[in-house]
């Protein structure tokens, strides 16, 4: 063989064995490829309640350019996130909602002529959202009204909702029912992405719909045995590689609570929760059995970025999770910017302009921040004294000393954000606004009405009690500010009757302690909003009457009807002009001064602390946790006295037997 045949040789044995090995290994490079984990990206938020543009304050947000203010959120900002996450990526980005991105701020006072929310949402991305108990402030009709607007501007993202339960026998959900039968709203989507079939439903959880009066008559199933039903239905029927569901339940930190961390471990089957309701801020995932939960705090100061993958044996993979803070280093989408700036426009011409408004004109400055927290303080003293300032500006008639109104009352859950100094101290518009912004009045126009009604000194201190005793077990929107009180209660006493003394002020300033037993049957005039006033039955059947209140008229005849007793605000004209529980904040800070002369008004420095309204003292002395006791301590001391005397009853029976068994042996 000749040297170049003997080459060609080696040669044609050396490809043939490479040959041989490419075909070895291209299956198995095939199958490696087959099996390769599919990637998925959900990027998410909650609680976004219409806080379109970024705060604290308005005034400084500015989303044209970056580095020069404070504020968080902002949705041309959530914009500019979003696509840049889709762009970063070459496998599917799903963006989902986990309800309440209604109400809070003025653009919700379009919402049923606009649907901005609903609208801005689907112009940014968003795949899916479910409800939230504030949907339901504008009643069934309402929020019919806004998923039917958005359909008919420029559509509205899958709205997912599987524990709905209409009532046939009530016409005021007829419009919802009739949207969820048209599709509208669904219980489920099953959508497909990168090869992944993904099933995802939504909720409302127990505290949520709690606190969602307004909804009725539309109620809502047990979370548990929906969501069972709803895995079922996807696993089985659907045949979904992935379930997710949208819940607006909550993640609480006492964990029998945690209604999203409960239902991870009473329904197997949910690979991803992305919770909302509580406005908490997750940093780490909560990974409760095979099941990953994840919030972003509210108001769309984050986003979450949840990475996740599926795999060849059919298992949800968590891979990364980060939360971004919506902040002014990120440069607002140009567009949806614009498209705010036309319904601020709509609001400033509809809503603003004939109360003399505009939405960044400066109502007030400060040089503090005023901010809500679970304990009296300066903003809620702010408000409750708005409230009554107000009202007695209306109602109160020097010839009735009866007319006057003694008491105020606010919830936590009602005050929806702080007043902040920011950059330059200017309160606008805008910011008051969304200080106490929710509610439709009985007239079905925009914001909770103004009430005023009467009640006894006992029932005033079963109000007080409320967040002695239901704030603790409930959370912190049940915590009351009040104006016209001062309030003492020893947090060591028995449930429900830990209000020690109340002191009442009286016309010229000073406090007189009240008789609140059962024998002063004298009524006390007492103001707060529709919202509140409404919760009074929900506090009476809670605690199975024991907090029992009943609002009475100047004659002490319990008020049927709530409605009537709407603050009329402007008596001059005919019919009722509701008056609007953010106007009175409006109409208190037009009687400060304006000290430095540069046409704002001043806060007052006294909002800057607390004034000892409502006073914890701590004691087991047993005088203090017997002293003015009700029927609730005076029963549970005379069951205690019950128990200890049949114990030493026992005890001296025992001691007897065992006294007369040795005298036998002796």
């Amino acid at each position: 063989m000749t040297v170049k045949a003997k080459r060609h040789y080696l040669f044609s044995l050396f490809a043939a064995g490479w040959w041989f090995v490419f075909l070895s290994v291209c299956p198995l490079i095939h199958a490696s490829a087959a099996f390769e984990p599919k990637k998925l990206t959900i990027i998410h938020t909650n609680d976004l309640h219409s806080h379109l543009l970024g705060h604290s304050p308005n005034w400084d947000y500015t989303p044209e350019t970056v580095l020069d203010d404070d504020t968080q959120g902002g949705w041309a900002r959530i914009a500019t996130v979003i696509q840049g996450e889709k762009q970063a990526r070459d496998h599917p980005v799903l963006v989902l909602d986990a309800g309440d991105f209604l109400m809070g701020t003025l653009f919700h006072m379009i919402s049923r002529e606009q649907a901005v929310e609903l609208m801005l949402m689907k112009k940014i991305g968003f795949d899916f959202t479910t409800l939230g108990n504030h949907e339901f402030d504008l009643k069934p009709s309402g929020l019919s009204r806004i998923l039917r607007t958005a359909q008919s501007k420029a559509g509205l993202p899958g709205v997912l909702a599987s524990n709905l339960i209409f009532d046939p026998d009530q016409e005021e959900d007829d419009a919802l029912e009739q949207d969820f039968k048209q599709g509208l709203i669904n219980p489920y989507a099953v959508i497909e992405r990168n090869g992944i079939r993904i099933g995802i439903f939504g909720l409302l959880g127990k505290d949520a719909s709690e606190t969602a009066p307004f909804a009725w008559p539309v109620t809502f199933a047990d979370i548990v045995e929906s969501s069972n039903d709803m895995v079922r239905t996807l696993r089985d029927e659907e045949n979904v590689d992935m379930v997710v569901c949208l819940s607006h339940s909550g993640i609480w930190d006492e964990k029998k609570k945690s209604e999203d961390e409960i239902l991870a471990k009473k329904v197997p089957g949910i690979d991803i929760i992305i919770s909302g309701h509580t406005h908490t801020r997750v940093t780490e995932p909560i990974f409760v059995n095979d099941t990953v939960i994840v919030q972003a705090d509210s108001y769309g100061k984050f986003v979450g970025i949840l990475d996740v993958a599926w795999d060849e044996s059919e298992t949800v993979l968590f891979e990364n999770y980060r939360l971004t803070e919506i902040n002014d280093s990120i440069k607002g989408n140009e567009r949806i910017n614009q498209l705010i700036q036309e319904n601020k426009e709509l609001i400033e011409s509809r809503i603003l302009k004939d109360r003399g408004l505009q939405f960044y004109q400066p109502l007030a400055e400060t040089g503090f921040d005023l901010c809500i927290e679970d304990r009296e303080t300066g903003l809620g003293n702010l408000i409750t004294d708005a409230l009554r300032r107000a009202v007695n500006k209306r109602v109160y008639d020097p010839a009735r000393p009866l007319s006057r109104v003694r008491v105020a009352l606010q919830s936590n859950g009602l005050i929806r954000s702080d007043i902040v100094k920011g950059q330059t101290g200017v309160v606008g518009v805008s910011d008051l606004f969304r200080v106490v912004p929710l509610g439709i009045g009985v007239d079905d126009t925009m914001s909770y009405p103004v009430l005023t009604f009467y009640l006894y000194a006992s029932e005033i201190k079963k109000a007080m009690e409320v967040a002695t005793s239901i704030y603790p077990a409930k959370g912190s929107d049940y915590f009351l500010q009040f104006s016209g009180l001062k309030v003492i209660y020893n947090p060591k006493r028995m449930i429900f009757d830990r209000v020690t003394d109340i002191w009442i002020e009286e016309q010229d300033g000073t406090y007189r302690l009240l008789d609140t037993s059962r024998s002063n049957q004298k009524l006390y005039r007492v103001t707060s909003n529709f919202f509140n006033s409404s919760f009074i039955k929900f506090v009476g059947d809670y605690t199975k009457s024991i907090l029992k209140m009943v609002p009475k008229d100047a004659d002490g005849n319990p008020i049927k009807d709530l409605g009537t007793a709407r603050v009329d605000a402007d008596p001059d004209t005919s019919g009722i002009q509701e008056l609007k529980d953010w106007e009175t904040l409006f109409e208190y800070m037009d009687t400060f001064e304006d000290s430095d002369g540069n046409g704002i008004k001043e806060i007052p420095q006294r909002y800057s602390q607390t004034e000892d309204r409502y006073v914890a003292e701590p004691s087991l002395n047993p005088v203090d946790l017997l002293k003015g006791g009700t029927f609730i301590t005076w029963g549970a001391f005379g069951a205690v006295l019950v128990v200890l005397g049949i114990f030493f009853l026992v005890f001296f029976v025992v001691l007897k037997k065992i006294k007369k068994r040795r005298q036998s042996r002796q």
